[in-house]
């Protein structure tokens, strides 16, 4: 069945559940989804009383109005899911297994990965620059009501999305799109990235996809590097299955290029930067795992 044989989606809908917003298009292109699991702000009151941090610490560690830059993405013809909670209380880029027994009581201290060890599992330790974030370890029913709450509801949304693209277009396209400080940059020669895609060195996405995205970067004058120092986490190496046309490319932007970090607030010239990225988006909310804009594709 041929993209002018399918039925119009519904109008377009927003699924604004505790863990997560899905906003979904008119029409949906071409099977474009648009992730950003670390742009939720919303802190209750109950965490904020459990840190020993103050909110613009906490923030830190936010990819800050990334769910912003990418609200036009449904009117060009891409799903959007964003999450409403903050990294803080539960990453929604690692695995629900990468628990941290620092942090977590009751979980026995098997080898860690590297990213659990330095305080980033699941149930973070720390945030930017190892800030610590709780005073002492929670109980480990605390850790998996957050994972119940937050991270499995997110999950199950963004899995279903993929099965449905593949099951309507033959392919799924996850751009999932995050922030970096400035200073993880620090150890590059120049010219420095404006933007770094991950694609878990060709695991998680095939070279046209990938190549199309880096060119879209490109049209809006961004200097783009590939995997290095941000190759994909958890949502690439687990979703993208470019053998099967599902591809995942794990996308960071300069956070100092349209915030300030100290204050977590937009620069002056944000709508300039903004629009900039909304140009990226509408481009790719029809691509196509040949790496074509705007053209066909077929369903299953």
């Amino acid at each position: 069945m041929t993209r002018k044989d399918q039925k119009a989606d519904p109008d377009p809908m927003t699924d604004d559940s505790t863990a997560y917003t899905l906003i979904r298009p008119r029409h949906w292109a071409s099977g474009v989804i648009f992730g950003s699991p670390h742009s939720g702000c919303v802190y209750p009151d109950w965490f904020l009383g459990s840190t020993r941090l103050s909110l613009n610490l906490l923030r830190s560690s936010e990819d800050a109005f990334v769910d912003r830059m990418i609200a036009g993405a449904p009117d060009s013809g891409a799903v959007t899911i964003s999450a409403r909670y903050p990294r803080a209380m539960v990453d929604l880029n690692r695995g629900a297994d990468e628990l941290d027994p620092l942090i977590i009581r009751d979980i026995p201290r098997n080898p860690q990965n590297q990213r659990t060890m330095a305080g980033l599992g699941v149930i973070p330790r720390v945030v930017s620059q190892g800030r610590i974030i709780h005073d002492q370890p929670m109980p480990r029913a605390e850790a998996e009501r957050r994972l119940a709450a937050y991270w499995q509801p997110y999950h199950r949304a963004l899995a279903g999305l993929i099965d449905e693209a593949r099951h309507r277009f033959g392919q799924a396209i996850l751009i999932d799109m995050h922030s970096m400080p400035h200073d993880a940059l620090n150890h590059l020669t120049a010219p420095r990235p404006d933007i770094v895609l991950g694609n878990r060195h060709g695991k998680s996405a095939s070279a046209r996809v990938t190549d199309a995205i880096a060119q879209a970067c490109q049209d809006q004058g961004w200097r783009v590097r590939r995997n290095s120092p941000f190759s994909g986490a958890y949502i690439a190496s687990t979703y993208g299955r470019p053998e099967r046309n599902i591809h995942v490319v794990q996308l960071e932007i300069d956070r100092s290029l349209y915030m300030d970090e100290a204050t977590i607030t937009p620069r002056p010239d944000f709508g300039i930067f903004a629009a900039r990225v909304a140009g990226m988006v509408r481009a790719l909310s029809t691509l196509d795992s040949g790496g074509s804009f705007g053209s066909s594709v077929a369903a299953e």
